[in-house]
């Protein structure tokens, strides 16, 4: 199963249905912590109300009759009434504590229980998932959970001392401010469904007009030779006007989401603009006026923003990782039932796996006459297996990832996907080859992550930018529809589009040729790790040596000569591996733990090369004296 892929439930569970049904449970138990974190926030209601009654009595007690001492001596109240709720802002992030700590807690509780499970009860199985949740997506809910908090916190209080305020002015105003305000609200609550709805029919649309147009691709001559043009220009015809409408409808709910904030925002005063001279003959003062103008522009406003936007991005995003926690532990890759043999000891090694991809005395040469780069080669990659290629520069990792994609034909031979030969005409179906130089084009972030998937939901992507690392390009473009543009892009960040771009493809064989080479070591894990939670085989030329020890096997590579293990077993075995250990970055030899081969085990010659090896760099690595 992939990565945010939902089991099949009722319809009507939704994802914010199943995280409110243990979000309950969780709040009644801490009714003390939610009561005290309002107790501080009642000083951030006076500051509110003090904000525009304070303006309104200045004019109408101070200024307009004449008495301007009193005037700024309200001002000054209005002015003083900020400082309480600064102070506050200690003793409400101490009780936010209070809600926010237990939650991650929790979280992590649970992935450790769940994974310490599936070691115990699934012959030994321990994904990755687990270490993301443990690490990374439970920061994400503990963050996501801490904003909304606070920006929710904020907006009850901050929206009850504007209604009091607004109430004691003149209680006329209600009738003008608030039905906006409840307007706007139910818009947008509204919007939420439908766009989700609108969302999947605009990508069910552009799958089906896809589909259509690469069988049409294939299907000219035929189409020509039986004379059904005009039937298929109609079928053509009938899904674009399908797409179109889709697209059509799509954006007429956003555009409803733009007036749902439009009327909280805006409407309010403009009404109480349209309405003063109504009020003014009922009794509002002009003081009065100008405090409901205060708080509707710097009390009201920016807290329905401010909500708004919190539920529509950051919101949507904590629904989805605590979704995650709530869902049953995925099942191991798909793959066969272990082969094993009653007379196997119970050191044999891995279990094997059905192939995915296999090279059959496979040899390359980049023409008639010229030394092959790859000699007889044969190899074998299962599903769900994690292979390494490293070797020097210019021994083959890049031919050998090519031949295995199917870009290069093998002039000897024989390449088999999944049993069969290889064929171009299959290979979008099974494998995807990354290369270093990652590929974005101008358009939607969406889109670019879309483009092997065109029907990821953005759940999906969600969870995949948890997984990846995406998730602080994302923060910066601002959303999933922002332009990207790709020479405003740093190389690591394209690679980054283009490794979420292949997680959601998840194809049986994945081959990353240096893909990782602009992201710094942590990155670079966090993808690989995430990559290895697939069913799929993940094939890696590697450029640090903590790549091929995260690997179940590695293949060291020289030319036609090459070595295929564990990297204990090469340890002991490749002179190769052993120079290339001591060539690599120094930040890399520390990843793995170096119990698996005993120093003894290692010729005292390495060793004496290793060291000759390191005092070079480090003598290269000196720069000269600077010239006087």
């Amino acid at each position: 199963m992939k990565p945010g892929h939902d089991p099949a439930r009722p319809a009507r569970d939704t994802a914010l249905r199943r995280v409110a049904r243990e979000a309950r449970p969780f709040l009644r138990a801490r009714t003390g912590a939610i009561l005290r974190l309002s107790g501080w926030s009642l000083l951030e209601f006076a500051q509110t109300f003090l904000s525009g009654y304070g303006v309104a009595r200045a004019l109408d007690d101070g200024f307009l009759a004449g008495r301007p001492a009193t005037g700024l001596l309200w001002l000054a109240v209005a002015a003083v009434a900020v400082l309480p709720s600064v102070l506050a802002a200690r003793g409400v992030f101490g009780r936010l504590a209070d809600l926010v700590e237990p939650l991650r807690d929790g979280l992590v509780r649970r992935a450790v229980a769940r994974a310490l499970s599936g070691a115990l009860g699934r012959s030994g199985h321990v994904g990755t998932r687990s270490l993301s949740q443990v690490t990374h997506q439970s920061e994400i809910a503990r963050d996501g959970w801490a904003g909304l908090v606070l920006t929710l916190r904020s907006f009850v209080f901050t929206a009850a001392g504007a209604v009091t305020g607004l109430l004691a002015l003149s209680p006329a105003l209600l009738l003008i401010v608030l039905p906006p305000l409840v307007l706007g609200a139910a818009l947008f609550i509204g919007t939420l469904p439908p766009m989700a709805a609108r969302q999947r029919a605009y990508l069910a649309a552009d799958e089906a007009y896809a589909a259509h147009a690469g069988e049409l691709a294939a299907s000219v001559r035929d189409i020509a030779a039986a004379g059904t043009a005009e039937r298929t220009v109609a079928e053509s015809r009938a899904l674009a006007d399908a797409q179109l409408a889709a697209s059509r409808s799509l954006a007429r709910w956003s555009a409803v989401r733009v007036v749902a904030l439009a009327v909280c925002g805006r409407f309010p005063p403009l009404l109480l603009l349209l309405g003063a001279p109504w009020l003014l003959r009922n009794g509002l003062t002009p003081g009065g006026l100008v405090g409901a103008l205060t708080y509707l522009t710097q009390a009201l406003a920016p807290a329905v923003q401010a909500l708004m936007t919190m539920l529509g991005t950051a919101g949507g995003r904590l629904v989805v990782v605590l979704d995650r926690f709530t869902d049953a532990p995925p099942p191991p890759a798909d793959e066969p039932a272990p082969v094993t043999s009653d007379d196997a000891p119970p050191s044999q090694g891995p279990a094997r796996r059905a192939p995915v991809a296999e090279l059959h005395e496979v040899t390359f040469a980049y023409g008639p006459r010229a030394h092959p780069v790859l000699d007889r080669l044969s190899l074998t990659v299962g599903a769900g297996e994690h292979l390494a290629v490293v070797g020097p520069s210019g021994s083959g990792k890049s031919t050998l990832a090519a031949v295995l994609a199917g870009t290069e034909r093998p002039t000897g031979g024989a390449v088999r996907w999944r049993g069969r030969p290889a064929r171009p005409a299959d290979a979008t179906s099974v494998r995807v080859l990354l290369p270093q130089h990652a590929y974005v084009f101008s358009g939607s972030l969406r889109d670019n992550l879309r483009y092997l998937r065109p029907d990821a939901r953005d759940r999906e992507i969600a969870a995949m930018a948890d997984a990846v690392g995406l998730d602080t390009l994302l923060s910066r473009l601002g959303s999933l529809d922002a332009a990207v543009e790709p020479d405003r892009l740093s190389q690591g960040e394209r690679q980054l589009v283009a490794l979420g771009r292949a997680y959601l493809a998840a194809p049986p064989l994945l081959i990353l040729d240096e893909a990782t080479s602009r992201l710094d070591p942590a990155a670079e894990t966090r993808a690989e790790l995430a990559f290895a939670t697939l069913p799929g085989a993940l094939v890696v030329v590697a450029h640090r040596l903590s790549s091929a020890r995260r690997a179940d096997r590695t293949l060291v590579m020289d030319g036609p000569r090459t070595q295929c293990g564990t990297p204990g077993e090469l340890l002991r075995s490749s002179a190769l591996y052993r120079d290339l250990s001591g060539l690599w970055e120094p930040e890399e030899a520390d990843t793995v733990p170096e119990q698996d081969v005993p120093e003894q085990d290692v010729p005292e010659e390495a060793r004496r090369e290793q060291r000759r090896l390191g005092e070079e760099r480090a003598i290269r690595s000196t720069p000269p004296p600077s010239p006087v």
